[in-house]
């Protein structure tokens, strides 16, 4: 009986073991999600915290709704979610979005501003690749290159997969929400070099967004020194076609967006600018009132006119 105490006890802490690895957001079922780093995150510390939902009874609900805020990320991912079937023939390659969750390099909104944008963006006949990156402590660049690390890996990766997912090659773009915000400017920035050491054929191709959508950013201009552009976030005439949208009385301070947008304007880059009088921060794109939560009908516009997806006409 002693013995058999001992396993049944062994066997107890193993499962609470496993069970405390399993990772805390998971996609749906028939979604592909594969971990970016074959051998590990580069840099990563050893006996890392058990990813974990941080969501509290506290918290704010975004449109009446709760949210999941994903902490303790150490194992990032790409999730690949399919733009939906209309049947007939197969369709041509289409546009990828790759999705930087916002989360103030904190935690990850990874519904509100992931899951919930992926099935937007199918709806819209492009597909969607949702990057768990890690947190926290992972940026802005270039306090920590983690988040930045991963970003260029995950689109090095989606144009490796692009013939298996059905992905143009050349019209792979990346959307990010306050952080993401953030991370989507410097990768559309930082592209020319890898800042880890490359491991396969996908580091082998380029990880420069062919255009970037940048949502209520943070990071972008500097508080404390008068709303200054950020000196680490350099556009050049080779940064893509991006668009920005931010509310006036954003906490998170508009400058950002309207900073960012004089740079590329003065880099003589592509770039459409939506500032609404209200919104506050942290949106998503779950419908209210507030027109500021029209933005995604905006983006469609766009990405018609740079060429991306189909123009919109009267």
């Amino acid at each position: 009986m002693r013995m058999r105490d001992l396993l049944s006890a062994a066997l107890a802490v193993s499962s609470i073991s496993v069970a405390a690895q399993q990772p805390a957001w998971q996609p749906a079922p028939g979604h592909t999600q594969i971990p970016i780093w074959p051998n590990g995150a580069p840099g990563a510390p050893a006996n890392t915290p058990a990813e974990i939902d941080t969501t509290s009874a506290k918290d704010n609900l975004i449109a009446g709704k709760p949210l999941v805020r994903l902490g303790n990320v150490s194992s990032p991912t790409i999730t690949y979610y399919a733009p939906h079937a209309s049947g007939g023939p197969a369709p041509a390659m289409v546009p990828a979005v790759v999705v930087f969750p916002g989360g103030g390099y904190n935690i990850l909104a990874i519904d509100l501003e992931g899951t919930e944008v992926c099935d937007w963006l199918n709806s819209a006949g492009i597909a969607c690749v949702l990057l768990k990156y890690r947190v926290p402590g992972t940026g802005p660049f270039p306090k920590s290159s983690a988040a930045l690390q991963d970003a260029q890996r995950a689109v090095g990766l989606v144009r490796q997969h692009a013939a298996e997912w059905n992905i143009d090659p050349k019209r792979v773009g990346v959307l990010g929400f306050s952080a993401g915000g953030h991370l989507a400017a410097a990768i559309s920035t930082h592209y020319d070099k890898r800042l880890y050491d490359p491991i396969d054929a996908a580091d082998q191709l380029s990880c420069r967004p062919d255009f970037a959508v940048v949502v209520y950013p943070g990071y972008l201009a500097i508080a404390e020194k008068g709303m200054i552009a950020n000196p680490d976030i350099q556009p050049t005439a080779q940064t893509p076609p991006t668009f920005i949208v931010q509310a006036e009385d954003d906490p998170v301070h508009v400058e950002n967006a309207t900073t960012y947008f004089l740079q590329l304007k003065q880099a003589k880059v592509p770039a459409e600018l939506h500032i609404f009088a209200e919104g506050g921060h942290g949106y998503g794109l779950r419908k209210t009132k507030l027109p500021v939560t029209s933005w995604p009908s905006l983006v469609e516009g766009w990405l018609g006119t740079i060429g991306v997806g189909p123009k919109i006409t009267e």
